[in-house]
């Protein structure tokens, strides 16, 4: 039986604890050995979890705290502080590291490490169960070298090279000060040894993995390490082709020199996948988030791989930063749907603990949920139904947008006469919830459906042609019902789209983003 659980709730099963495995693998050996990771997912029954954490009777647990799992987290060590007081609770994480003591969580836990607590850790754990007893209840994660850290690929397990997502870090830190992310409290941004890593993804490559998604902030930074990691995956590629990888970046938009780009287009479809931070093209909105970007080289560089590459582009935008206007969100989204990336993530922009975006709080009346995910619900530009319309256009943009199942229909959706594509889009959301009342749980036949009905009245589409489309893309997603106005019959149009859709099933692209967060 274990001594020492590491344990987090991750927010779905394919994403496995990179901090978790950094924190076993740093672990003394002895201590490693009377440790167990046990991994959760957000949703599960509490009094379960609580029931299999008592089976192994350890004296010690620790809990990786983020904001999707901080809720959860907390009713958890709750009923295990109700049913076994004996043991010990260690929490940690950046949902923790900061504001620390105004938080339940913080109350019911025995001891806080705050900050990096790969060092910290393996100390305070000692401590725990060698003695001396500690008597601080926070623990300040200490500094150390990158060098000097046990590396954590060895503790994936086969299941997880199977079957989960492999998180991977060739660097920690960013230079950048973006003031809404964590990440503007890091001095820079700070590599591991090139050849030490590729070492480990080497390792996790002769294992099965084939799947590596990269938390770094910034990757494209050092070209020189750039170029060895993307050399060190299409060597691969290129002698296994019937047996691809797939590897997953941070890109920095507006940093994209011509030899990384010889490498990036050497690539083939479905290897390569880049998220792109654009957040929003306003120059005064970059300012009030010390925000530096060149906007120009940023679109310029995105056409490229739009035209040049075979990368999977995701790029981000947020709403809801300091002086962004509804008018100038739309107007950036525009500039992002005419670029041509394959996804364009809407987010609505949240108030990490500890992030220097606080301080704009008071001079555009920024107003935020004060329960997770700490969500802008208000501010001087946009007013509270605004926040919400905003919501909602993300939702359905994921379901419609970025889903891949309406690539024939998406250009009629966005037809640029006479409003923009976000104007278009806004307009379906907005129509879409006044028909339905809901986001979620809407049956993907019923959507057809819907964007059918919107397309043909509002959206102003011609009939046959809205038909067309939608018979194609519904065929195409494997469905096997009837869609409303097939039972009327359809036309010559939708017959041809149908014979000639009904075979073609091209597999998506991999898609490797969901949530994730280490």
């Amino acid at each position: 039986m274990p001594q020492l659980i590491l344990s987090t709730l991750n927010a779905r099963y394919a994403h496995a604890s990179l901090g978790l495995r950094y924190l076993f693998a740093n672990l003394d050996d002895d201590l490693r050995r009377e440790s167990k990771i046990v991994e959760f997912v957000i949703g599960s029954k509490t009094e379960t979890l609580v029931e299999q954490m008592l089976a192994l009777a350890p004296k010690v647990i620790g809990f990786g705290v983020y904001i999707w799992n901080v809720e959860e987290t907390t009713k958890l060590i709750a009923m295990l502080k109700a049913v076994a007081p004996q043991i010990k609770i260690v929490i940690g994480g950046p949902e923790v590291s900061f504001e620390t003591t105004e938080q339940r969580v913080y109350a019911l836990a025995d001891y806080v490490v705050t900050g990096p607590g790969d060092v910290t850790f393996n100390k305070l754990a000692r401590a725990l169960l060698r003695g001396p007893q500690p008597l601080m209840k926070v623990h300040v994660g200490e500094a150390f070298e990158l060098d000097d850290l046990a590396m954590p690929y060895a503790y994936y397990t086969d299941e997880d090279i199977a079957r989960r997502h492999l998180y991977v870090e060739a660097s920690r830190g960013c230079p950048f000060k973006c003031e809404f992310c964590l990440s503007a409290l890091d001095k820079t941004a700070e590599p591991f040894n090139t050849e030490r890593f590729l070492a480990e993804m080497a390792k996790l490559y002769e294992r099965g993995a084939r799947t590596f998604k990269f938390v770094d902030r910034t990757f494209n930074l050092n070209v020189k390490t750039s170029l060895a990691i993307l050399d060190f995956f299409l060597e691969r590629i290129t002698a296994h082709p019937d047996d691809p990888c797939f590897a997953h970046f941070e890109l920095v938009p507006d940093h994209l020199p011509e030899k990384l780009k010889a490498t990036i287009a050497k690539f083939p479809a479905g290897t390569l996948q880049f998220e792109i931070g654009i957040q929003t093209w306003n120059p005064t909105v970059q300012g009030h988030i010390s925000r530096k970007q060149n906007n120009d080289k940023a679109k310029e560089n995105i056409r490229w791989l739009h035209e040049h590459s075979h990368a999977h582009m995701h790029v981000d935008l947020i709403a809801g930063l300091p002086s962004e206007t509804l008018e100038s969100f739309g107007q950036g989204f525009d500039t992002l749907a005419r670029l041509g990336p394959h996804e364009i993530q809407v987010g609505v922009l949240k108030r990490l603990r500890g992030t220097p975006i606080i301080r704009h709080t008071e001079a555009f009346a920024m107003r935020y949920n004060p329960e997770p995910p700490y969500n802008i619900l208000a501010n001087s530009e946009l007013s509270f139904a605004d926040v919400q319309r905003i919501s909602r256009f993300a939702r359905f943009w994921d379901l419609i947008g970025n889903s891949g199942r309406f690539t024939q229909t998406l250009p009629l959706v966005l037809a640029d006469a006479p409003v923009s594509a976000f104007a278009r889009f806004l307009a379906l959301a907005d129509w879409l919830y006044a028909e339905t009342g809901a986001t979620h749980q809407i049956a993907l036949e019923r959507l057809f459906d819907l964007v059918y009905r919107w397309l043909s009245t509002d959206g102003g589409v011609a009939i046959d042609a809205a038909q067309c489309a939608i018979v194609a893309d519904y065929v195409r997603s494997g469905s096997k019902g009837r869609l409303s106005f097939m039972t009327r019959g359809l036309t010559a149009a939708d017959d041809a789209a149908t014979a000639g859709k009904r075979k073609a099933t091209p597999a998506r692209q991999q898609r490797h983003l969901a949530d994730a967060a280490v």
